[in-house]
């Protein structure tokens, strides 16, 4: 394992890297990725350098939500294989000097969840209040169109409440009907849940990201959202997004899960809506609660009327956002970086461009901007190959539960399919499923069976073994940016400098650490754009780009670039260059902004 500075946590230098098993590498040709798979690529981990894999949830499920409804928190689902199995990839991660976290899903079960089946069974049994059970509005019949407790909607299209007739009562799901909200205000369910975690801990993994975690707290009256604009239910938000207890919860999982463990574990909550203030508080190392949170600002911004709308990307929204979250943090926290993972596009096609021409440059110029912020990065997989949205011609190739419900809405509501469809193309989560690509075979090396969702057809020219022998691949830059943060300090330790503020084709800022400082340099746009650079740059050392001089590949830094020289107070970017340059730091240090 990489370590920079032992006084810091490990990982503060790693990189972790997102395996969705579906989609990763099917070993046994019923065309869906497994346990199995995964094991067998844990080589190409090794290669890229990351330091942590994150296992989408794997756990038994009846796969509404591909395995975020979870059945039996402490069993394995047989299309992903076995508990021995799982115990195998464990020991393989482990000996390639690597560590796994497990996905924790606990804001919800599967309505298939034994806990959920006694729940339901009666109004009088144990388990009632285990999850949210509420009658119908007073003076309605139960069942009837508004009955419901409250007029909260779905994440998942229609009403958060389903309505059990054997019970006469509603139950509250935030996102799929078949996803039952546990009520955490129960100390049984939080001990529960707290045993479970030490469970998988005793069994070996290194720590969890916790989906949704921020969601846990609600308020116990749930009254009814405000109804916006052109929406037929209310927005619940306010009621559920860092509830009441929602720090008093993960403070005493922290004190009930890992308190007197040894070894320090990586706790990841992914959080919706979470401000940067809240973020904070949720990874204040005094306060015991998360490490980091996965915030959603910067991957909404380009989204009009909700996230099936999208508009083009203004790079000074983003900048503002991403600045304000390095500099909200910079003293107390940790952000985690990424582009991707399992609910967004790919961000070749959201933010660069996936044309042939500019696909390989443009991903790479994403990846270098992301990675040389301050905080931990986070790889999804097929990332580093720069693998692309699908072309989805129709609703009948989507799988996802959010795009099914999505489209059954709108068009029932009388939206043009050819909009709705456009949107899903865009911005559908499919976009993130579709196989990786490990070779230019008919299903891309990931089975011999018939895949679950097509394979992107790209892979012939897109795909692991091309991009291992070609060492100006978007794989072999993923590798120098993994390895410039294991081996330079500032990248992990260096504060932050936004420049270029008002620019909007070019995204610039400092690090500086010590007796070192960073310039980063990333073109956002197709054409060439020339930058004026802060006084003093001239000689900087070249670390790292991504347009090596005469289009030749270059795997190491270069103290001069004879395309245009060193940076002076001048340079041109060509479309969608990347360039991190260094020099030594000219005291005192420009504070952060």
């Amino acid at each position: 394992m990489h370590r920079l500075d032992v006084d810091e946590p490990w990982w503060k230098s790693a990189v972790v890297y997102q395996v969705y098993p579906r989609s990763f590498a099917d070993s046994d040709g019923d065309g869906i990725g497994d346990l199995r798979g995964i094991t067998a690529h844990l080589d190409h981990l090794a290669d890229l350098g990351v330091d942590v894999l994150w296992l989408s949830p794997v756990y038994l499920s009846p796969q509404d939500d591909n395995g975020y409804d979870i059945s039996d928190y402490q069993d394995v689902d047989p299309i992903f294989g076995t508990l021995d199995d799982l115990d195998e990839l464990l020991a393989a991660v482990h000996a390639r000097g690597m560590r796994m976290i497990m996905d924790l899903v606990v804001n919800h079960t599967s309505d298939e969840h034994p806990w959920f089946a006694a729940s339901r069974s009666g109004r009088d049994d144990p388990r009632r209040d285990w999850y949210w059970w509420r009658p119908a509005r007073e003076g309605m019949e139960p069942g009837a169109p508004g009955a419901e407790p409250n007029n909260w909607g779905s994440f998942f299209s229609g009403s958060a409440w389903e309505f059990d007739a054997a019970t006469g009562e509603y139950y509250l799901h935030l996102f799929s009907r078949k996803q039952p909200d546990l009520n955490w205000e129960n100390p049984q369910v939080r001990q529960a849940v707290h045993a479970m975690m030490r469970w998988w801990l005793d069994r070996g993994v290194d720590g969890f990201r916790m989906d949704v975690v921020n969601l846990l707290s609600k308020d116990p009256a749930l009254p009814d959202g405000i109804v916006h604009e052109d929406r037929r239910y209310g927005d619940g938000s306010p009621h559920y997004t860092c509830g009441p207890r929602i720090h008093e919860y993960l403070r005493e999982m922290r004190r009930e899960v890992f308190a007197g463990r040894a070894g320090t574990f990586l706790t990841v909550g992914e959080m919706p809506g979470v401000t940067v203030d809240e973020a904070r508080l949720f990874t204040d190392p005094a306060r015991g609660e998360v490490d980091m949170v996965f915030q959603f600002e910067h991957v909404g911004l380009d989204h009009g009327d909700g996230k099936f709308d999208p508009r083009p990307l203004r790079l000074t929204d983003l900048k503002a956002s991403l600045g304000r979250w390095q500099t909200g943090l910079r003293k107390t926290g940790w952000n985690s970086l990424y582009w991707n993972n399992h609910d967004q596009p790919r961000v070749v096609s959201r933010f660069g461009d996936d044309g042939e021409r500019y696909r390989t440059r443009s991903a790479t110029m994403l990846a270098t901007v992301l990675h040389l912020h301050r905080g931990t990065p986070y790889v999804y997989q097929g990332e580093e190959l720069g693998m692309a949205n699908a072309p989805f011609a129709s609703v009948e190739d989507f799988r996802d539960i959010e795009s099914l419900n999505h489209w059954a809405e709108a068009v029932g509501g009388g939206a043009d399919p050819q909009e709705v469809l456009r949107g899903l193309r865009a911005t559908g989560r499919d976009n993130a499923r579709t196989p990786m690509q490990w070779d230019a075979s008919e299903h891309a090396g990931f089975t011999t069976g018939t895949p679950w969702i097509p394979v992107n057809p790209d892979h012939r020219w897109v795909n692991a073994a091309a991009a291992r022998a070609d060492p100006g691949s978007v794989l072999h830059h993923y590798r120098r940016l993994i390895a410039l943060r294991h081996t330079e300090p500032a990248v992990v330790h260096g504060d932050f400098h936004m420049l270029l503020a008002d620019d909007e084709r070019v995204y610039a800022f400092l690090r500086r650490y010590r007796d070192t400082e960073l310039l980063v340099l990333g073109n956002f746009t197709g054409e060439a754009v020339p930058v004026e650079l802060p006084e003093g740059r001239r000689g900087a050392e070249l670390l790292l780009g991504n347009l090596p001089p005469g289009g030749l590949p270059d795997d190491g830094p270069r103290t001069a670039d004879p395309r245009t020289g060193p940076p002076g107070d001048r340079l041109v970017l060509e479309p969608w260059e990347a360039r991190v340059h260094r020099r030594a730091a000219v005291p005192p240090a420009t504070p952060d902004a």
